[in-house]
């Protein structure tokens, strides 16, 4: 499981990636800059410019080792990966799940249920970290709003509903995030709303970049299991749109993501000099910051903490494989339920 914990991120445009037997080569113009052992490595994600050896990629395929293409500023392209694994039959329960309205309900339900509750964690403890009465009043109430939603999502048993008391506790969500922002870099980092597509601000153009990490991640975790990643419960189906990534992803935004950027601009180790600003409003890390969130996020995946199921301490970076295991055993029967995981 060490190795899921392993992904190579090349960002240096006109890097080639080649196979040496069991080694992966990374070259720039002709130069070898560095060489990792292949089975260290449980994914490789490229950014802009970067050429693949056929040879490299078909090993990659023979391994089940997905390779993500990003654009040069993380936009997600494609990705790719060998035969499909798992039992077909766990498919189609997955299948059967998406088209029973209770069950892919309830599953909703309780991811987004873990959403909730991880988010309200990252804003009561930013209340009780804040240096400013008024801030801390503001997200304690938006905390209060998390609470009273999840006591809401209890009876809720249509999945319209399930996805408008989770839109209601986002709204609430943003609209204080960036007051858990250190005075000095508020002005720097403020956000109105959570936008994309483009981003239009350097912390929602933060949260973005880490969002399409920690969605990789998701993706591969549950193609992993077997399941199809785009036959998800909470967010609707889509021509290419990974449903079932993104659902999982839900659950470990605040956690991972979001704990990941704050740290970071109240570190100072991102600043508004790691941005740069595109035709259009757009605002995109650049070259420089993307190095630097890649380098913390592979650090945050390596931290452990207490996992309410297993009963065991588990790295952050092995948290989705573990979720998207514990929703295929729901899928076949084995498990009443799907729990989420819990950050307390």
């Amino acid at each position: 499981m060490k190795q899921l914990l392993n992904t190579l991120y090349v960002m240096t445009q006109g890097s080639y990636l080649s196979l040496d037997h069991e080694t992966v080569r990374v070259e720039v113009n002709g130069k070898l800059q560095m060489q990792v052992p292949l089975h260290h490595l449980g994914s490789v994600v490229t950014f802009g410019n970067v050429m693949i050896s056929p040879f490299f990629l078909g090993k990659c395929a023979d391994d089940g080792r997905p390779v993500v293409i990003l654009s040069r500023s993380g936009r997600y392209k494609c990705r790719m990966v060998g035969k499909t694994s798992g039992n077909v039959l766990l498919r189609q329960a997955q299948y059967e799940a998406v088209r029973d309205k209770g069950k892919a309900a309830a599953i909703a339900r309780n991811m987004v249920a873990g959403k909730v509750k991880n988010a309200r964690q990252v804003l009561m403890r930013g209340a009780r970290e804040s240096d400013s009465p008024e801030e801390e009043t503001a997200l304690r109430k938006a905390s209060e709003i998390h609470a009273d939603t999840l006591f809401r999502l209890k009876s809720i048993c249509e999945i319209d509903q399930v996805r408008g008391l989770e839109g209601e506790s986002a709204a609430a969500y943003f609209a204080v995030f960036d007051q858990m922002v250190k005075d000095g870099d508020r002005a720097a980092f403020a956000m109105d709303n959570r936008n994309r597509r483009p981003p239009l601000d350097p912390m929602n153009a933060l949260l973005s970049f880490l969002y399409t990490l920690v969605l990789n991640d998701c993706i591969s975790a549950v193609e992993s299991v077997g399941l199809d990643s785009q036959m998800g419960f909470l967010h609707a189906l889509r021509p290419g749109r990974p449903s079932l990534g993104l659902d999982l992803m839900e659950e470990f935004r605040a956690v991972i993501a979001d704990r990941l950027a704050l740290t970071l601009i109240n570190r100072k180790q991102i600043t508004e000099k790691d941005f740069e600003p595109r035709p259009g409003g757009a605002v995109y890390l650049n070259e420089d910051g993307r190095k630097t969130v890649v380098v913390a996020y592979q650090k945050r995946k390596q931290e452990e903490f207490f996992h309410p199921i297993l009963g065991e301490k588990v790295a952050f970076g092995i948290v989705p494989h573990v979720q998207a295991r514990l929703l295929a055993r729901h899928l076949r029967g084995d498990l009443e339920e799907y729990t989420p995981v819990l950050y307390t």
